[in-house]
């Protein structure tokens, strides 16, 4: 390129013993933003057949600003039939305008999508069931790196554990609380509503009691922590894998199963049973300040037929269902963060994606235990 300071660019036609001469003159800098365009109507007094020729004496600095005008130049000559000699233009300016091609290529048609619905519904089948044993088998990973880190031979470090438990468990007292002891307060209004009119209203401590212990507070907490805790496990894994911290621990052989999947699906499984029942007390305790204040029953009156209408083996029952849950939702969370893509809206995506299927996912996996339940006459 010229180095010489030539200023605005300019273009005309004039017109030797050769033909049409297009000059140019200036400095066609993109930068600048003073490119005079050329005109779809720029060849019209140019007899057909003839040649077009450059002369670049006057020529300063450029860049692909040149190359663009020369290319809409191009592409005008050839649709006039025009024959384009370009040897008078600077070799690096010819040689890149030989790399354009003398018309722009069509876009593409849209693909045609044939109404298939077989097709369709296999290969969401076999999506389905792929992504299925990719989750079980990371889930095997992880039991097999819980062994070893039992056994004192594994890669997790004790410090990410003790945080994703601090973070998973006392940190989430304060929602999974007010949670339940809304849910156990509306459980009594409802009940003593109905139960009012049978002059039974003693009986609210047993229903409280016993959809709470069964069902809700079990319910309730997974679906509090699959909003809270694994929308965030999806979203740290998924700014990992935009950063390529994940690429980086596979390059130094740190498997990513136990140094970053094992502490977040363990501390979920640890301290989901216990905040289950601790979800308990609290909806029990809901369901007493309302018994208390809309019933004519006293408080140990409440607390005896609570004892009294709750077996130990529905504690059992829930309390495996909290960690059936907890590694659903540590497995489901982690899983989408290592699919997710590099991206900012890719880590948005994955916390959105984690949250829904863990939710759908805990209905889904209650729905199942309830069958079990009744099938085992529990």
């Amino acid at each position: 390129m010229n180095a010489t300071d030539h200023g605005q660019p300019e273009w005309h036609l004039d017109s030797d013993a050769s033909g049409t001469v297009v000059v140019l003159s200036g400095e066609w800098i993109a930068q600048d933003g003073r490119i005079p365009p050329f005109p779809a109507d720029g060849l019209r007094q140019v007899e057909k057949g003839q040649g077009i020729a450059f002369r670049t004496e006057s020529l300063g600095r450029w860049d692909t600003a040149l190359i663009s005008f020369l290319w809409d130049l191009k592409q005008q000559a050839t649709r006039a039939g025009l024959e384009l000699r370009t040897d008078t233009l600077p070799d690096s300016a010819r040689k890149l305008l030989d790399l354009l091609p003398e018309q722009p290529a069509p876009p593409p048609a849209p693909p045609h999508r044939a109404f298939a619905p077989v097709t369709a519904v296999g290969a969401y089948t076999i999506d389905s069931l792929t992504e299925i044993g990719t989750v079980t088998e990371l889930g095997a990973e992880t039991a097999r790196g819980a062994l070893a880190a039992a056994t004192g031979r594994g890669r997790m470090r004790w410090t990410d554990l003790m945080s994703n438990v601090r973070d998973a468990g006392p940190s989430a007292l304060l929602i999974v609380g007010i949670v339940n002891f809304l849910i156990g307060a509306i459980l009594a209004f409802v009940g003593a509503v109905q139960l009012r009119k049978f002059a039974a209203d003693i009986y609210v401590a047993s229903l409280v009691g016993i959809a709470v212990v069964r069902e809700m507070s079990a319910v309730m907490t997974a679906i509090i922590m699959a909003g809270r805790t694994g929308g965030a496990y999806a979203a740290r894994i998924a700014t990992m894998q935009g950063n390529e911290e994940i690429d980086a621990l596979t390059v130094f052989g740190i498997p990513v199963s136990s140094y970053l999947i094992l502490p977040s699906i363990l501390s979920l499984i640890l301290t989901m049973p216990f905040l289950y029942l601790y979800g308990c007390l609290i909806g029990m305790l809901g369901g007493f300040c309302v018994a208390i204040g809309m019933l004519t029953v006293t408080g140990a009156g409440y607390f005896h037929q609570t004892i009294n209408a709750i077996a130990l083996s529905q504690f059992e029952f829930g309390f495996v269902k909290s960690i059936f849950f907890a590694a659903l939702i540590g497995l489901t969370s982690c899983r989408i963060g290592l699919r997710a893509g590099r991206s900012a809206a890719d880590v948005g995506v994955a916390a959105t994606r984690a949250v829904v299927v863990g939710i759908v996912g805990v209905i889904a996996l209650d729905a199942i235990f309830a069958v079990i339940a009744n099938t085992l006459g529990i």
